[in-house]
């Protein structure tokens, strides 16, 4: 992987990129705010290394200094900010296994959402701004890498910036543990809560937690080895003052390739930096990018594009609700005089707020035929007003095509089993 051409690193951090952002949208309905984060830092870090790798192949050339001022800081971010969207993620599930009441006020999941937040934005851009205390210098550029951050390795490195994946991975794995202790104990409750929970199914709850899972379970021995690495592969200067560690402060340090990768640690340092956030964004698509609502919205898109350029989508499927709208949903064939079938438990529990006269529907070329219910009738809409045919004899109440209609409401059951609880 460490040897491979610089087009193949190229290649999967673009598509890292689109593993993250394609299912973005969705996801952003349930309100999930740990995994949309997760999405957004993965995303956008793997946007910045494919940038970095095309700009700065064979070359260590200062093209866009403030570029790099701001990626150069990203990178800080986003080393924080996945581990803390993964400690969003476990202590979200935590709360789920762990509920005393099936439901929540808007009040509560405000509260919710700003406390993920403050996790997944607030202690990544807080590492920013802490950077800055042990920054060496303005930023580096590695040849075939591109911008990296400078940070003086003295021991206020360590508190400030080095250890923070690993005590944000340590926390991660204490709601992970919790969670499979309250999944034991709380099973049936925990089951109770998803079946009213509409934006969050078992299947996408075990998903959160296997990914959050294999966050937790790299970022505390990667977070420990990044620790060991910078306590022993090069020498660890002593903090002496702010001038002593911010002078000549503007300087930007390049390198060619042909000196940084004579250093083994240094290469292993650098190209796991930006392998690892491909890795989380591929793991992330992994776990959601084949799932059912994936796969739904994924025909959802292949319609929406197939009927802009004119394709067939006779043969899609599309899940959902019949709805009448102004064109083809529901019509009467002309031709045929075949009309649509309602088929209910029972005459008195249909009702639909659609009236004759709303949708001024008449035949404009009417023909003695018989009524064949298995005939369909789709895709015909009809203009004018000229007089309904005779309907078949039904068996049951009789029904005066000639009285004004009327709305019956629905029994009580029929209303019940419509709710949707939020």
């Amino acid at each position: 992987m460490f040897n491979s051409p610089d087009w193949v690193f190229s290649m999967f951090a673009f598509l890292g990129f689109l593993c993250c952002m394609i299912p973005l949208p969705w996801h952003l309905e349930a309100w999930n705010t740990g995994t949309c984060l997760y999405m957004i830092w993965t995303g956008l870090s793997c946007l910045i290394q494919f940038i970095n790798s095309i700009v700065w192949r064979a070359n260590v050339i200062n093209w866009a200094p403030v570029w790099c001022d701001i990626s150069a800081k990203f990178m800080i971010g986003s080393s924080v900010a996945i581990p803390a969207c993964s400690l969003c993620i476990n202590r979200r599930l935590y709360h789920i296994a762990s509920v005393s009441s099936v439901t929540k006020t808007r009040a509560q999941k405000r509260r919710d959402i700003m406390t993920d937040l403050a996790i997944g934005v607030g202690i990544p851009v807080l590492e920013m701004i802490l950077q800055y205390i042990v920054q060496g210098h303005r930023f580096n550029i590695f040849e075939d890498i591109g911008c990296y951050p400078a940070t003086f390795n003295t021991p206020p490195a360590f508190v400030l910036v080095f250890t923070w994946p690993l005590v944000l991975g340590c926390i991660s794995a204490y709601y992970c543990v919790r969670t499979i202790v309250e999944l034991a104990q709380r099973r049936a409750q925990f089951m109770e809560f998803l079946s009213v929970n509409k934006n969050l199914s078992s299947s996408r709850y075990f998903r959160l937690m296997g990914l959050a899972g294999i966050e937790m379970l790299c970022t505390v021995p990667m977070g420990a080895y990044v620790v060991y690495l910078n306590a022993t592969a090069q020498p660890v200067y002593p903090w002496i003052s702010w001038a002593n560690a911010h002078y000549d402060f503007s300087r930007v340090e390049q390198i060619p390739s042909v000196f940084w990768r004579l250093n083994d640690s240094l290469v292993l340092s650098l190209e796991l930096s930006r392998w690892l956030l491909v890795v989380c964004a591929f793991v992330f698509f992994g776990f959601f990018g084949f799932a059912d609502e994936a796969r739904k919205n994924y025909r959802l898109a292949y319609v929406s594009v197939a009927k802009r350029v004119g394709l067939s989508t006779a043969g899609t499927v599309s899940q959902g609700s019949w709805t009448v709208g102004g064109k083809s949903e529901m019509a009467c064939n002309s031709r045929t005089g075949t009309l649509p079938v309602f088929k209910r438990d029972s005459v008195n529990s249909f009702s639909t707020s659609i009236s004759i006269g709303e949708l001024n529907m008449a035949f404009d070329d009417v023909k003695e035929a018989s009524y064949t219910p298995t005939q369909t009738a789709a895709g015909f809409g009809i203009k004018g007003t000229v007089p309904l045919p005779n309907a078949p004899a039904v068996a049951g109440p009789a029904l005066d095509i000639n009285s004004v209609p009327r709305l019956v409401a629905d029994s009580p059951e029929s209303a019940r089993n419509s709710i949707d609880i939020i």
